[in-house]
């Protein structure tokens, strides 16, 4: 029995010209002899009736507990299984609707962002000796009290390379609205170009730095487990772009680049005398509870990043303890991204040519094997993108090789 998951986000199932072509990706995996475990995402984006957001919106989330919003959200995703069944069932395919728990995900209890801690598919398996198709809610799972847990942001994804995981699948198709990996976000850089392979490591990068077609837990438990991923496109039958390992794809230096941006710079600098400040930073942070990015740290001062909603809240926490950073708001951080660079001399010069003429003032960067990131201004944010990708010349079809034969 050879068995495959496919994925099918929000805007692959809002509505049911959508939910059709979903159907005959699947049909035609039946047709070829597959088992299909089908995971999908709650119906539409905010503002349509099942959409996680929409139903966020009908509650106080600060009068309600983690565990009762979970209970909420995770209807958005029973809703999506049971009419995306239904309409398999009307074309003559024999599928079953399960969620999240009934599927094998048992969670921790972090409501709202719970981990996956085990997975015991054999009902689920034992399913397809009379179905060729399971139905999955996304997105969800169960506690070992019994509680509905929700995997965070892209928990759909997490469910599927997961499941992908577990039953050892041939590979996980991830379907949404655009045609794969891009070499960096088309809304950005028009001449953005579809990648046909990238590296499971990369494509982590990538979704880390700002691209959001797919999860960074959801590509590290494919990696993990060394299952291929597609990330595809309902609307075609294009194969998208393979995610797999570097050994089958031929070196390119950069593979692409990512954005993230809202976010804000601080510095703080050291009291005389003072050699415990960078604790003392960083303990207010983690106490306060603020996320931090883009670490620089030296003797005598340490720099890092905040959220824009995160901002005046820190600002506010370091002046308890005696500390007054210097703020540079409206900020984003830039990501050059690709295996190829490791040991390579003379990226990082590219870079900084490629901005300095642009004018583009670099506040920070930092670099590891595979990324070399910069914070520039926000309003230097679009310039940048475009020069990086013009230096590395990714919008030539040449440098998008595919897999090896």
């Amino acid at each position: 029995m050879k068995v495959i998951v496919q994925k099918f986000g929000g805007t692959s199932v809002r509505d049911l010209s959508s939910r059709q072509l979903a159907a005959d990706h699947v049909s035609e995996a039946v047709n070829k002899g597959f088992k299909v475990i089908v995971v999908v995402s709650a119906m539409g984006r905010k503002g349509e009736p099942y959409a996680t957001d929409t139903l966020l919106n009908l509650i106080d989330t600060k009068r309600l507990l983690p565990r009762e919003q979970d209970l909420l959200v995770s209807c958005g995703e029973l809703i999506s299984a049971v009419v995306f069944t239904d309409l398999l069932r009307s074309l003559n395919i024999k599928a079953t609707a399960f969620s999240g728990a009934k599927a094998g995900f048992q969670t921790n209890d972090e409501f709202t962002n719970a981990k996956i801690m085990t997975m015991d598919c054999d009902n689920l398996i034992k399913q397809f000796e009379l179905v060729d198709v399971v139905v999955v809610a996304g997105f969800q799972g169960t506690t070992v009290d019994g509680d509905i847990a929700t995997l965070g942001r892209g928990g759909s994804d997490t469910s599927a390379t997961a499941l992908g995981a577990a039953v050892k699948a041939e590979w996980v198709d991830i379907f949404s609205d655009v045609e794969g990996i891009m070499t960096a976000d088309p809304k950005v850089v028009q001449e953005a170009k579809p990648l046909h392979a990238i590296t499971y490591e990369e494509l982590s990068n990538l979704a880390y730095q700002g691209a959001k077609v797919i999860h960074p837990r959801a590509v590290e438990i494919a990696m993990q487990a060394q299952v291929p991923i597609h990330i595809r496109s309902t609307y075609s039958k294009q194969k998208g772009t393979t995610v797999t390992t570097k050994q089958q794809i031929r070196d390119r230096l950069i593979t692409g680049i990512a954005h993230r941006n809202g976010v804000s710079q601080l510095k703080v600098s050291s009291k005389d005398g003072e050699f415990d400040f960078q604790e003392i930073v960083f303990k207010t942070m983690a106490k306060a509870q603020i996320s931090i990015d883009f670490i620089n740290m030296n003797p005598h001062g340490v720099v890092y990043t905040v959220s824009e909603q995160e901002v005046d809240r820190a600002i506010s926490e370091l002046a308890k303890v005696g500390y007054t950073p210097d703020v540079v708001r409206y900020c984003a951080k830039v990501s050059a991204v690709g295996a190829g660079m490791a040991g390579v001399p003379g990226v990082t010069a590219q870079i900084v040519s490629a901005l300095s003429q642009e004018n583009i003032q670099i506040l920070q960067s930092a670099d590891s094997h595979t990324t070399i990131w910069v914070l520039v201004k926000e309003k230097d944010l679009t310039r940048a993108v475009n020069a990086l990708h013009r230096i590395f010349q990714l919008d030539q079809l040449e440098h998008q090789q595919g897999v090896e034969e």
